[in-house]
């Protein structure tokens, strides 16, 4: 293979021009020959052998080919980004199968298919049981395959000692493990880090293991897929020399013209093949110019584009980050402010944001705020890292099992002595015990009431400060999340509000920028952006 050189491209040039690949021991040869050697119940190949295109062996062989001194395998990880349809999971059955009853098997080693959850694991271990049945002559005889309904699934090789087994992130126990392979399958869809960093700690316990990750792209920027892809896509730019990562990355830009047929083949590998179907992208193409989630669902499992969480997003999130960049918040120190606080229900998220305007540009401080007890737990259930950000102070984790309302109002009125506090608004659900105290101490309060006529105007005023270029928020990534959840519904005038996109998404920091810009923008007039009646109430001056 050649070299890779820094660039922002990161689609597998090397799999298509005959660059050639180490093969000091003969390895590569060796898990290509394996691989013919099997048979696929569902292959059209005389003798039902298994069909090894030449795209995926140019990708067995980047893997098993180069070795070290020492004749370890110098590949550790092998990233296949790759959409629906493409046979990664027959393929990455065939690899797991290679360490089972292979020449790449450890004696007593263990084998794991890991998934999101069993149905899915169960995908990927139908296809390993089906190709060692196509087989009644050779595999069938020398293996033990256990599948019992509601038992652990299982395909064992009792000479050596090995075993491939099915595990998921919901199963009750995945701790203890030492795996010589794994299978981490549709990573896209984990929720949580638990599973992950079980098997790739398991993973580190011996040597020569592989982990080969066989996802599609998925959607937000907050999950561990996000991470790893991320990592993979530095690789195979070049920013990061790590030859122990192999990226094989079929990805389109975002603005790729999903109606091009050069697009669908270029990230589709098996195109050339016969699989997937053209003629299903023909109709797919056809039903995305009309709808927006069919459109969705083309460009995130067909042509692989990353999509933001939100299938109705408020904004587009590349245009967001352009507000990225590092803020001295210390060089506004004294400026004039304008808060807005969504308190959540006692066990959720809170936030608090302070905006600061100067013309057209507005920039925000956030800050969130959840319950220490079972953070982790949380976090897995809402598909975030929580812990991380509490350690690296975007969020503060307070103690017991709810939202203590005293830190909240703390870190307000340390607001108020850092900044000129112009008003602190509240969404008054679930507020009362905050803005109850800062009432009484002579806090700007104020409550905003939700709705269409409140936010629509102010969601407009924040839309324009966002595409402008003029939304400054320094990368906070509690906010991003926030907003990339966000989906937007409207009425029958045009009038918008904002909305989870799925029920355990969080909107939190989104509603409270909202709140803060609206008040900016309203400056220190302290009339409403809305000239409705009551649409703000000051509680106190």
């Amino acid at each position: 293979m050649k070299t890779r050189s820094p660039s922002k491209d990161t689609y597998p040039h090397w799999i298509y021009d005959n660059s050639p690949i180490p093969d000091p021991l003969g390895c590569g040869e060796r898990a290509v020959t394996f691989l013919r050697r099997l048979k696929h119940p569902k292959s059209t190949l005389p003798r039902k052998q298994f069909q090894l295109d030449p795209w995926q062996e140019r990708v067995v062989r980047a893997i098993y080919g180069p070795r070290n001194a020492d004749g370890s395998r110098i590949v550790s990880t092998a990233i296949i980004l790759v959409g629906r349809g493409n046979r990664k999971t027959s393929l990455s059955s065939a690899l797991a199968l290679l360490h089972t009853i292979g020449p790449e098997r450890m004696s007593g080693g263990e084998v794991i298919f890991a998934a999101s959850d069993r149905s899915q694991a169960g995908i990927a271990f139908k296809e390993a049981r089906g190709i060692v049945q196509a087989d009644p002559k050779h595999l069938a005889p020398v293996t033990k395959i256990y599948d019992a309904f509601n038992s652990a699934k299982k395909i064992a090789y009792p000479r050596e000692g090995t075993e491939l087994e099915v595990i998921s992130a919901d199963a009750p126990s995945k701790e203890g493990r030492t795996p010589s392979f794994v299978l981490a399958d549709e990573l896209h869809v984990w929720r949580g880090t638990d599973l992950w960093k079980v098997l790739t700690n398991g993973l580190d316990k011996i040597d020569n293991s592989l982990l080969v990750v066989a996802t599609t792209a998925g959607r937000g920027q907050d999950g561990v897929a996000h991470e790893v892809i991320e990592r993979a896509r530095k690789i195979a730019r070049g920013e990061i020399v790590d030859p122990t990562w192999l990226p094989v990355l079929f990805e389109s830009p975002a603005d790729v013209d999903y109606t091009s047929e050069d697009a669908w083949r270029r990230v589709n590998p098996g195109s050339a093949h016969g699989y997937p179907s053209i003629a299903g992208f023909r109709r797919h193409v056809a039903r995305a110019k009309d709808s927006l989630t069919e459109r969705d669902s083309l460009l995130q499992y067909k042509l692989n584009v990353w999509l933001d969480h939100s299938t109705s997003p408020f904004v587009d999130m590349a245009t967001y980050d352009k507000g990225a960049a590092p803020v001295d918040y210390e060089a506004l120190r004294g400026a004039p402010c304008w808060v807005g606080v969504d308190m959540s229900k006692t066990t959720d998220l809170s936030a608090v944001v302070a905006c600061f305007r100067d013309g057209d540009t507005y920039t925000v401080l956030p800050h969130f705020f959840c319950p220490e007890a079972d953070i982790r737990k949380r976090g897995d259930l809402d598909g975030v890292n929580y812990a991380s950000w509490a350690k690296d102070s975007f969020i503060t984790a307070t103690p017991g099992n709810v939202i203590d309302n005293a830190a909240v109002a703390d870190y307000i009125r340390s607001l108020a002595e850092r900044f000129q506090v112009q008003e602190i608004g509240f969404d008054v659900a679930f507020a009362q015990g905050v803005m109850a105290p800062l009432v009484d101490e002579g806090y700007p309060v104020v409550t905003i009431r939700q709705g269409w006529v409140t936010q629509s105007p102010a969601l407009n005023v924040l839309e324009r400060a966002i595409i402008s270029g003029n939304f400054r928020h320094s990368g906070h990534p509690v906010l991003r999340w926030n907003f990339a959840n966000v989906a937007i519904h409207k009425d029958a005038n045009d009038n918008r509000i904002i909305h989870k996109s799925k029920s355990t998404d969080r909107i939190d920091g989104a509603a409270a920028t909202w709140m803060a810009v609206s008040r900016a923008a309203a400056g220190e007039s302290n009339r409403s952006l809305y000239d409705l009646p009551n649409a703000v109430e000051l509680l106190s001056w």
